[in-house]
């Protein structure tokens, strides 16, 4: 099977396949969950107690890592990392602090239009008391409040959405879906803070990125939309915002929403030399039987970059796992399964 998905993904990437034939094909490295959405935090602890006291996330595991097989998965020489799962509903959140080397702080004028722009959408009950509980505990704001996508706007009219910063400045969102919209289990009212939708990146190019995620990693497309005006521009705080917006989905796990800035057009890349230290470092982790097909083709022209030379063994309980980048520079953690092919 291996040597006819390397066929096949070598013909896809010197002459993309015809829409009508999109699919015809199983991907060469299905993804079959997201498994969790990750960055790397400053203060460990300042970090958990945000996102345990404010967002009532719960901690699952707390452990070290460090050594030859961490470096390699990393690209970070002399890394040991503080690593710490939080679950929230039936989605994970990783925290990685690097003990050693430290990286560098996110840029204070990072927008949500830039290509290095990530963040996780917690999913909320009732956004007036969200939004409330949010100001309570001092959060910064990234939108200039929440907004209700407007109802001309057929797959996102009456979305409530708010944009704010944890306390590194990562971006976070939390969102309420109408009736009607978003999985059931999006319309309990029992908790606040529900668990996490989907992570949203920002790409450059919608085609090029689905070369990956759906191509390469066999991720369904579960939804398109068009947003712009003005509750749009507050949301995201960037005048004259207009977003080719497209969701994909594993079989399990939160989706990833690709935003692609149609204007303005002004987004800046990522920092070339971003490492997993940095704390504009998020990584997306994909659990794929196939990822050893990914690093096979680390010199073709393939829409992704290496930051693991090879798949990498760091500790039992994250299996074989390996570093890739996607056209943008979004990091995508790849893991094959303790018993996986």
């Amino acid at each position: 099977m291996r040597g006819r998905a390397f066929v096949f993904i070598v013909a896809l990437l010197i002459s993309p396949l015809p829409a009508g034939l999109r699919g015809a094909m199983p991907a060469p490295a299905a993804a079959v969950a997201v498994e969790s959405v990750g960055m790397t935090v400053s203060d460990m602890n300042r970090a958990i107690d945000f996102y345990t006291s404010v967002l009532t996330f719960e901690k699952t595991f707390d452990r070290e890592l460090t050594g030859r097989e961490y470096e390699l998965l990393t690209g970070v020489f002399g890394a040991r990392a503080r690593v710490v799962g939080l679950r929230l509903g039936s989605e994970l959140l990783e925290l990685t602090e690097f003990l050693a080397p430290r990286g560098r702080p996110i840029p204070p004028d990072l927008r949500a239009n830039d290509l290095a722009f990530q963040h996780v959408a917690v999913i909320v009950s009732d956004m007036d008391r969200a939004y409330s509980r949010l100001r309570q505990h001092g959060v910064a704001h990234a939108s200039t409040g929440p907004q209700r996508l407007p109802d001309w706007n057929v797959n996102a009219g009456g979305i409530q959405a708010f944009y704010f910063r944890d306390p590194d400045g990562h971006f976070l969102e939390v969102l309420q879906f109408p009736p009607g919209k978003g999985d059931a289990r999006w319309h309990a009212n029992d908790r606040l803070f529900l668990g996490i939708d989907h992570t949203a990146i920002v790409v450059s190019d919608t085609e090029r990125s689905l070369a990956l995620y759906r191509e390469l990693f066999g991720l369904r497309m579960a939804g398109t939309s068009v947003n712009y005006d003005i509750e749009q521009e507050h949301l995201n705080n960037v005048f004259g915002a207009r977003l080719r917006i497209t969701t994909l989905r594993a079989t399990a796990g939160p989706g990833i929403e690709l935003l692609e800035y149609v204007a303005p057009r002004d987004g800046r890349p990522a920092p070339i030399d971003l490492k997993a230290n940095d704390l504009a470092h998020w990584q997306t982790t994909l659990v794929t039987p196939g990822a050893a097909v990914i690093f096979d083709l680390a010199s073709m022209r393939a829409p992704f970059a290496l930051v693991s030379p090879r798949l990498t063994t760091p500790d039992p309980s994250i299996g074989a796992a390996g570093l890739i980048r996607d056209p943008d520079g979004h990091g995508l953690r790849l893991v094959v399964k303790p018993g996986g092919d």
